[in-house]
């Protein structure tokens, strides 16, 4: 998988369309990503001691990989994602800029 925790990231399809975020974590077994602030969920918590109050939270769900793209740190327009060598490292770069992600 390309994608990787901490990169920015714009989903393109479904009813988030549109939304920019940071990967929170991937799950590479399952080809899926968590999106910070994406594909929010709503949990039901029961309280944990006496006195306390039970409460909703949002949280955010894992999305399909194929339904994000790369933000392009030059222009922040999505982007495919390719490999160069620069020395002895292999560095990801982005295919409409050119520079490294």
């Amino acid at each position: 998988m390309k994608l990787k925790k901490g990169d920015n990231v714009i989903v393109i399809t479904g009813k988030d369309k549109g939304k920019k975020g940071k990967i929170v974590s991937v799950l590479v077994e399952k080809n899926r990503v968590v999106v910070e602030g994406v594909n929010m969920m709503k949990k039901h918590q029961k309280p944990r001691k006496s006195g306390e109050k039970g409460q909703v939270i949002s949280i955010p769900t894992a999305m399909h990989a194929s339904n994000v793209m790369i933000l392009d740190p030059k222009s922040g327009k999505p982007t495919k994602i390719g490999k160069k060598k620069v020395g002895e490292k292999m560095v990801r770069i982005a295919k409409k800029s050119g520079q490294e992600i």
